[in-house]
């Protein structure tokens, strides 16, 4: 069954041309800051929270691709007729689909740890990572960072499979960010992504399509989406720049965050073209 578009709660910051930041699963609008507190200097971001996340809340099923539906009229409400796309993770997924669904809207692409086919090589989870990871999760919830928590219980849960570089600055994002994401992500949300995962879901022979420029990131140790995958995407896109980081797993821009922001701004300078003739 189809529904209407969802309103989606969104964070706007700054002015200038628009940038929407999409985020992953589990995610939110907040969670994209270590972007948009830096983009929004000299541009108008855009955070949405997607359906059946944040305070986008819709607990009925719901599809993937209703996502995209929800997002055309965002674009709508803020008059916006053409935006550079930052997606990390699903949102990149997302930011694929919306240049190829409205090419003359997106003028460029920068995917953050994603793929047009995602793959993974996460281990098995045991009962052991569960509960370590519940032990690390809610200590670092009571103190972000703390460095005992993280040697003790976090580099033998889960987050082994999240995070390269266990430093407390990592963790501290987590803690604003990840966590309270993760409480606030409908199963709905979630079985709408697995849904498409599990039908096979692959858009590289489509991506020949995208002509804008598109700057592709990945972190080497990435277990949810492998930097081989998302090497992969780079190579069938047409206008692709890669760049992986050494150490660093599926949160490698909370990892490295000056890093990564370094080199978003170079690249942007790189193509200035992407801001002509915003429309807004």
């Amino acid at each position: 069954m189809r529904y209407q578009s969802v309103r989606l709660k969104t964070y706007v910051r700054g002015q200038g041309f628009p940038v929407l930041c999409l985020h992953g699963h589990p995610g939110s609008g907040a969670s994209m800051s270590v972007f948009t507190n830096h983009l929004s200097n000299r541009f108008q971001t855009l955070a949405p929270d997607l359906r059946g996340y944040g305070k986008s809340r819709f607990n009925r099923d719901f599809d993937m691709y209703d996502h995209l539906t929800d997002l055309e009229n965002l674009l709508e409400q803020h008059q916006i007729q053409k935006c550079l796309v930052l997606g990390w993770s699903l949102g990149g997924i997302l930011a694929m689909e919306l240049a190829l669904r409205f090419p003359e809207r997106v003028s460029g692409l920068v995917l953050i740890a994603t793929s047009a086919r995602p793959r993974g090589s996460h281990p098995p989870i045991s009962l052991q990572d569960n509960i370590y990871t519940g032990i690390a999760g809610l200590l670092n919830m009571v103190k972000p960072g703390w460095r005992w928590n993280i040697e003790t219980f976090a580099k033998k849960s889960l987050f082994r499979y999240l995070v390269g570089q266990h430093t407390p600055s990592t963790y501290k994002y987590i803690a604003s960010n990840a966590v309270p994401a993760y409480l606030q992500t409908s199963r709905a949300a979630t079985r709408a992504l697995f849904n498409a995962i599990g039908r096979g879901y692959n858009k590289l022979p489509d991506l020949h399509q995208i002509e804008c420029p598109c700057l592709v990131l990945a972190g080497t140790e990435d277990r949810h989406i492998t930097v081989e995958s998302s090497l992969e995407t780079a190579n069938n896109l047409k206008n692709a720049e890669f760049k992986r980081y050494l150490n660093t797993a599926h949160l490698f821009p909370w990892e490295i965050p000056q890093e990564v922001l370094s080199d978003i701004d170079s690249w942007l300078l790189q193509h200035p073209y992407i801001f002509e003739n915003k429309g807004i």
